[in-house]
């Protein structure tokens, strides 16, 4: 343990010599699980199936022996195609394998760049299709630690990015997390991106020059070849209450936290924080109710006063003999008052068929 934290470290201290962006590689914060989304995404410290691997992959412990999962969402009212599916299964009583695979596109885009001739003139059939996608491959691992209450997590994403002909990317990063349970409290902690997640740009000159020459004195600079995502942290309290024993209400409290300033309800030169708060209503551990408030931000307003906006989430999810099936209504996009979507998703616990 001490060999691999010393290697983070030298890492991190290299990369942050390079170029840092707030929001690069932004598709991997929006989230997986309709469960999640419908809880307003305060699920850190409770994460505990096969989505775990995203969100808290010490979670992954939880799974008695094999889960999969899938969620389909769409982006600025189907613009945009988002799809995940996951796998996950114990290796044994103190540790636990999670994969998953995410792709956020836009496709059948009209490349319209060269629609005009040399002569002036014109020409549809120059018009051509092409598609922009971004890919995260998660490799997780749960160990259990020397207390039987602490969890302890990892995760290593592989990220591939593509713009049609023009660019594509690889990048690599690391996520840790833990979680801690007493009694009726869960608690969870998730640092993500901590060596920062280092993307390498290969850009054709070519296909570069025909949209830099597209509009005169238009997308003249090329774009850096070296983009690291800074890193962030997500720190979660949970308690359960048990009504009866058919019926239990689950809350939870999470900080998204920033180490940048940008227009979250608390922000600060120094870091940002983002509150998220979630319930969930069980019933016969069957028939589930979620709500959840996120994305509280500082708006600024035209006579330059400020306003505060917050983002209300809710879904229900039904679950029998091992297969659950979750939706959503949440503003997957959290941008302003872009339209509302969709999400559903599967999860399957395989140890029910055996």
């Amino acid at each position: 343990m001490k060999r691999f934290l010393l290697i983070i470290l030298l890492v991190s201290h290299v990369l942050m010599a390079q170029k840092a962006r707030k929001y690069a590689n932004e598709f991997l914060s929006i989230g997986v699980d309709g469960a999640a989304f419908g809880m307003g995404k305060a699920v850190v410290a409770t994460s505990d199936n096969v989505h775990a691997g995203y969100w808290n992959p010490a979670g992954l412990l939880n799974i008695e022996s094999h889960q999969g999962g899938l969620m389909h969402a769409e982006y600025f009212a189907g613009i945009a195609k988002y799809d995940y599916a996951a796998y996950a299964f114990s290796l044994d009583d103190n540790s636990a394998i999670g994969l998953s695979l995410i792709r956020f596109g836009v496709d059948d885009i009209l490349n319209t760049t060269e629609l005009i001739d040399s002569q002036g003139n014109i020409d549809y059939n120059r018009i051509k299709l092409f598609s922009t996608a971004d890919y995260a491959l998660n490799i997780a691992y749960a160990k259990q630690l020397v207390f039987n209450e602490l969890k302890f997590g990892v995760n290593s994403k592989i990220v591939r990015r593509i713009v049609g002909d023009v660019a594509s990317s690889w990048g690599v990063g690391f996520d840790i997390g833990f979680q801690y349970q007493h009694n009726n409290w869960k608690y969870g902690l998730m640092l993500r991106d901590i060596t920062t997640t280092y993307n390498a740009w290969n850009i054709d000159a070519d296909e570069l020059a025909k949209i830099q020459q597209a509009i005169p004195n238009q997308n003249q600079e090329t774009p850096e070849t070296v983009e690291i995502t800074l890193p962030k942290a997500q720190l979660g309290i949970a308690r359960t209450f048990e009504f009866n024993r058919d019926f239990n209400l689950l809350t939870e409290l999470d900080l998204n936290i920033r180490f940048t300033k940008t227009n979250d309800i608390l922000a600060s030169n120094l870091m940002s924080i983002d509150p998220a708060f979630g319930f969930q209503f069980n019933y016969l551990d069957m028939v589930f109710v979620r709500g959840g408030i996120n994305n509280i931000q500082k708006e600024q307003v035209l006579d330059s006063s400020t306003s505060v906006s917050f983002q209300p989430n809710f879904g229900i999810g039904f679950r029998y003999e091992g297969i659950q099936l979750d939706y959503a209504l949440t503003n997957i996009a959290s941008i302003g008052n872009a339209l509302y979507s969709n999400v559903f998703s599967l999860t399957i616990d395989f140890s029910y068929f055996k």
